[in-house]
Order: C-alpha cells, then sequence, then structure tokens
C-alpha cells in the first residue's frame, strides 16, 4: 500500500509536530503526513518538566548572558554561531507558542514566573507548573488536529528511510549522494507495511534514552532515527555525549524513572549524601545549580563513596505552599510513595536522560541526505557541545523546525516527480519467533550500556561493551533476516544500533568533556 504526501514527518514531539503546523499553514494546498508510533502524545516533549529557556525581559536579562551560559556548558565544544542563532531567535519562537495558546505560568503581578536552573546566570525559565511539555504537546495537537491538510497516523513504526538504495539496489555505489523519497512503515496493528512517500522528509523522532536501565525517557525512545539515519548512511556526530539528568526519583522498579526536575534545584533544593552533607561544595563553587554533567559525575562520586545507590534532595527549608504551586505534579509523586516533602528528603540517583549528538544537520536543519530534515533530539546542532544546558532543548526544536520550514518554502518543487518506489518485500519465513529473545536481548543491551557505558566508562569497559553488542548484534540479524517484522523486533534492531553508535564513538574521544568522562584521561 503507497501513501503520498508532499511532506512526511516522522515523529510527534514538539519538534515534528511544530513543524507540521508550520508547513501546513505555509503551503495549504499541499499535504502533510505525520507518522508516530503509539500515541500521539506520547514522546520526549511530554515529559518534559522544566520549561524553554528564553530571554524575554531585556531589562532582566540578554542574550548574551545566556549565549554565555550555553557555551560554558556545552565545554567548548558548540558551535558559538549556533548558539548566537538560536537564543536570538528565542523571544519569537516563544510568541508562537503563546498565538498556538500554549500556558505558562504567571506571578501575582501577572508577569512570567521564570523559573532558574543549572547553569544559568539568570531567571529565565519559561513553564507551567512542572509539566511544561505536557501542557505544550496538549496546545499543538489540538492545532494539528484542527488543520485540514494534515493527516495523523498514530500506531505507525517507521522501519527505514528510503533511498536510492531501494531504488536502485546495487547500481548506487555506497559514496553516491543520497535523496530520501520516504519511509516504509509498519502499521502496528494491522501488520502491514506501508510505503509512505514524499519530496521531503522531516526527522523528528527522539530520543535513545532506553539504551540504559535507568532513565527518564518514555519506552517509545529507542533511538530509531538514529537507527534509521545511520543504515541509510547520513552523517553522525558526538554521539558520545550522554546527559545524565542528576536527581530522577530513586525508586527501584519503576521505569521510565520519574523525573525530579532541575527546577526544584533552582527553587533552592539542597542535595545530600547518607550522611547528610551538603558535598556540592566539594565539586564546584555553583553547588547545585552548577551543569548536568557536573552534578551526576558528583552524585555518581558520593554513591561510590557511600556504598549507596541514591542521595537526597533536601526541601524541607523551602516554602511548603510555593513548592505545591510549582511543583504539584512532584508532590504528588512523592505523597503516593509516603515521602513528606516538609520533614522527609526525596531519595533520588542519575538516570540516562538526553543525548547531544546525533544527525548533523546544519542552521535551515538539513542533513546530509538532500531532502531529508533532522530535528529535536535526533539531530546533533552544535547548540549543546558535549552537555546541554537545561532547557535549551524545546528551544532548539522550535527554532530548528522554523528554519526547516523557511528553507522549504524557497526550495519547494511544485512538479516534483519521484522515482518508482518498490513496495516493501516480506522475506520472513518464521511467524513463531518466541518474544523472550527480544525481551532478554533488549534487557541485556539496558545492562551492558549501564555497567560499561555510563556516567564513567573506560577503554577496557568499552570493549567488553562492544564485543557483547556484537554478538546480540548477529542474533538480532539473524531473527530480522527470517522472522515477522514487528515492533519489538524493530525497537531491538534500533537500540542495538544507538549501543554501537555511543560505544564506537566514545572510543574515539580521547579527552573528558561534558557528558563523556572515561577513567583513562582523568587528570591528576
Amino acid at each position: 500500500m503507497k501513501i503520498k504526501s508532499d511532506i512526511l514527518v516522522i515523529g510527534s514531539g514538539i519538534a515534528g509536530l511544530s513543524f507540521a503546523i508550520k508547513t501546513a499553514e505555509k503551503f495549504p494546498d499541499k499535504k502533510i503526513t505525520i507518522i508516530t508510533k503509539g500515541t500521539k502524545e506520547e514522546s520526549n516533549t511530554k515529559y518534559a518538566q522544566g520549561g524553554i529557556a528564553t530571554v524575554y525581559d531585556l531589562t532582566r536579562d540578554s542574550y548574551e548572558a545566556h549565549i554565555k551560559d550555553t557555551l560554558i556548558a556545552g565545554d567548548g565544544l558548540c558551535d558559538e554561531e549556533v548558539v548566537k542563532m538560536v537564543i536570538t531567535q528565542a523571544t519569537e519562537r516563544l510568541d508562537e507558542l503563546l498565538k498556538w495558546g500554549v500556558s505558562f505560568d504567571k506571578n501575582k503581578n501577572g508577569e512570567y514566573d521564570l523559573g532558574k536552573e543549572g547553569g544559568h546566570s539568570k531567571h529565565r525559565i519559561f513553564h507551567h507548573k512542572d509539566i511544561t511539555g505536557y501542557e505544550i504537546e496538549r496546545s499543538l495537537l489540538r492545532i494539528v488536529k484542527n488543520t485540514s491538510n494534515i493527516d495523523f497516523y498514530d500506531f505507525h513504526y517507521a522501519i527505514d528511510l528510503i533511498t536510492e538504495h531501494q531504488v536502485y539496489g546495487d547500481l548506487i555505489s555506497l559514496d553516491s549522494d543520497k535523496t530520501v523519497f520516504g519511509a516504509y512503515v509498519l502499521d502496528e496493528k494491522t501488520k502491514d507495511i506501508k510505503t509512505f512517500t514524499a519530496q521531503y522528509t522531516f526527522l523528528a523522532t527522539g530520543g535513545s534514552g532506553q539504551v540504559y536501565e535507568t532513565t527518564t525517557n518514555p519506552f517509545v525512545a529507542t533511538g530509531d532515527g538514529i537507527g534509521m539515519a545511520y543504515r541509510a548512511k547520513a552523517r553522525l556526530s558526538d554521539m558520545e555525549f550522554i546527559q545524565f539528568h542528576p536527581t530522577a526519583l530513586y525508586n527501584p522498579g519503576e521505569s521510565p524513572a520519574f523525573l525530579i526536575s532541575e527546577a526544584v534545584r533552582g527553587f533552592g533544593a539542597y542535595l545530600r549524601n547518607d550522611k547528610d552533607e551538603r558535598f556540592m561544595k566539594k565539586y564546584d563553587k555553583r553547588l547545585e545549580l552548577a551543569p548536568r554533567d557536573i552534578v551526576a559525575r558528583a552524585i555518581d562520586t558520593e554513591m561510590k563513596l557511600q556504598g549507596s545507590k541514591n542521595v537526597y534532595l533536601d526541601v524541607t527549608h523551602l516554602d511548603y505552599d510555593a513548592f505545591i504551586k510549582h511543583f504539584p505534579n512532584i508532590t504528588n509523586k512523592c505523597r503516593s510513595l509516603n515521602i513528606d516533602i516538609r520533614k522527609d528528603y526525596i531519595p533520588v540517583a542519575p538516570a540516562a536522560h538526553y543525548m547531544m549528538g546525533g544527525v548533523v544537520v546544519d542552521k535551515q536543519a538539513r542533513t546530509s541526505i538532500k531532502n531529508l530534515y533532522a530535528c529535536g533530539e535526533v539531530s546533533r546542532t552544535g547548540l549543546h557541545g558535549a552537555n546541554r544546558l537545561a532547557s535549551n532543548s524545546l528551544l532548539e526544536a522550535l527554532v530548528y523546525s522554523h528554519n526547516a520550514t523557511q528553507d522549504i518554502a524557497k526550495n519547494f518543487e511544485q512538479n516534483y516527480k519521484l522515482p518508482p518506489i518498490p513496495e516493501w518485500i516480506d522475506t520472513s519465513t518464521d511467524r513463531t519467533m518466541e518474544k523472550i529473545l527480544i525481551t532478554h536481548d533488549r534487557n541485556e543491551v539496558k545492562t551492558i550500556m549501564s555497567n560499561y557505558v555510563g556516567i564513567v566508562r573506560s577503554n577496557e569497559r568499552l570493549l567488553r561493551a562492544l564485543r557483547r553488542l556484537y554478538v546480540l548484534y548477529q542474533d538480532n540479524k539473524r531473527l530480522y533476516d527470517h522472522s515477522e517484522i514487528t515492533t519489538d523486533l524493530l525497537e531491538l534492531r534500533n537500540l542495538i544500533t544507538t549501543a554501537y553508535l555511543i560505544v564506537e564513538f566514545s572510543r574515539k574521544r580521547k579527552e573528558n568533556k561534558g557528558g563523556f568522562y572515561s577513567k583513562d584521561f582523568e587528570i591528576s
């Protein structure tokens, strides 16, 4: 079955939805198609608690300050021109969210109640209580639903991008320039594999946190865009830089891990170890508001020194009523676990949260494959460098989705003709695959990555990870080549690919920067 549109969007977070809305407005006579695995609402955006970092009042803040904070957090590896571009566009992009009906908290004076998070020198975080991502997702989905030239296919899993390789096969060399023509997609309900074609394809598949045992990312964050882009021979970079959020709620058995927003530390919370000591003074003069990589490593060190599985967030000294107002979701979660934040500390530990690297794009979100754009966590823009500054990710998605729309508007071919696209060929011979095999292998990927490729790495750990992942790759390839295509099998395929890339990029890095830290490069 072939489904043709002008623009294909893969993913339904803030990147994919804002892009779809803008292109639909720009091209009212063109068809925009969004596909997403699972439900429309399920994405990393939905779980973003903190907010959007934006310089809005130039009498109290400045673009220069936000740029400086971003560059410092990125540990010398940001693209400074990209940082300047994103930060200076922030106000305009925020105004668009307001126009789309997104609500941000205000104080009793009617002014925006701006938060402050780690690495920021000013209060500049726009938020909606502690569920900012959910509020954005809700607002954008409402607009998409009411836009006539957007078609939405949920429970549709993109298997692979379609390029010349699928069209012309072995006649195309690996070094040839490539163009994307759409994607092969599994209808998760009917099990049919459909061919979605388009002049432009927009990759907005989100993150890869599910490669780790403990992550704040939802179950859908399995590195699908990374896997597809890698197989299509798109350029990737900086995959070694993984951001571990310092303060996920320590609640063994809960997955994904519940995030205790960085805004809680910005609100004045203290970090304490098993000895009830505020330990951050040993690691950074910014204390609890140091950048995430520094705080996460400090917590990891304290846990190892104390032989404990967690540290604690202390909010007992804060105004209780004000805390509830700002963080109702976090307060209710603690209550559900019999944690009374007026007298009890909140147990926390680091969790895989964000990937700084990914599919390399330019300032217009163009990848190395013609007509393929990438935006959001799947992309590597140069904004984050080695470590993302808190609340810069939603902003990045808005800026790059806007730039992609502008670029497509300048280059859209009205009489574009696709080459003959072949239908998917089903080569499966085994329809009785045991699901336990996939479950076991998925858990093994998580164990390998958590044990060997976590906050602190070493050459020996990386080599062990590589060897074990190769065995999993061979097993998965055998299953993929001969079994019926299922969502579980596809997710495992992409998890193994993403894990392998993180390890390989880590092996090539020879100095500690931001989200990458190896014992072999410690400075004594």
